[in-house]
């Protein structure tokens, strides 16, 4: 079972490193970021979500094909490379989740008749993937400088056999759970942006992993903050 939820959102800023202590069952793995890594695209950043790290280059607003331009806003392209191999439909379905979570932040009306192109690497996949590929995209985007409404965040829930809810699970945990499911979320009121599951559930449960991303998207948004703070107390 699979499904997409959209909604409203805004993307600020992050960079640096830091962390967020792991709790009984519910609580995130240890977070690391550092942007402008790259120097070819725009913008970059390498995002670290326990052993799972995803680099992130974002190229744009550029030229556009003619055949994909958009006269009243900006073309936004994601394209997502497994660590071996060419992608798959795995990958394809990622990019889109990804692409539609990127469209409902980024004010590409700014920028009409032009290209964004955010490319997402995979360095290490330990579990929620989606979700790292999410913060790692947020980051470069802010990186770029690329205006948008409101940060977002993606946060990755597991649901075991007896019920219980894993925040930020590791692929194991993701293999012998009952359902997964991962949300993208924005940081001014917790909306959701885009939702992907995957198993069963109930509506009790769905709604259940939807107020644990909430809660634990605050970790993450602080984590930005205070990577910006850290970045720009330097310069």
């Amino acid at each position: 079972m699979e499904e997409e939820r959209h909604t409203e959102a805004k993307i600020g800023a992050e960079t640096g490193r830091g962390s967020s202590p792991r709790g009984p069952g519910c609580s995130l793995r240890h977070f690391a970021c550092e942007q402008n890594l790259l120097s070819r695209p725009d913008g970059s950043a390498s995002f670290l979500q326990g052993d799972t790290s995803v680099l992130a280059g974002v190229y744009g607003p550029a030229e556009v094909k003619v055949s994909k331009e958009i006269f009243n806003k900006a073309t936004l392209e994601v394209i997502l490379r497994p660590k071996i191999g060419l992608p798959g439909v795995a990958e394809k379905s990622r990019e889109r989740l990804i692409r539609n979570t990127c469209e409902a932040v980024v004010l590409g009306t700014l920028h009409p008749r032009t290209s964004i192109t955010v490319v997402l690497q995979v360095v290490s996949d330990a579990g929620s993937l989606l979700a790292c590929c999410l913060n790692a995209a947020c980051m470069a985007l802010v990186d770029a400088g690329v205006p948008m409404r409101a940060l977002f965040c993606g946060v990755t829930c597991a649901l075991d056999s007896d019920g219980t809810l894993v925040l930020d699970p590791t692929s194991k945990r993701e293999k012998e759970a009952r359902a997964v499911l991962t949300f993208a979320l924005d940081n001014v009121e917790r909306k959701l942006l885009m939702s992907s599951t995957k198993g069963l559930f109930s509506d009790a449960e769905l709604q259940q992993c939807l107020a644990a991303a909430q809660a634990a998207s605050q970790h993450v948004f602080r984590f930005y903050r205070e990577s910006l703070q850290r970045r720009y107390s330097k310069s």
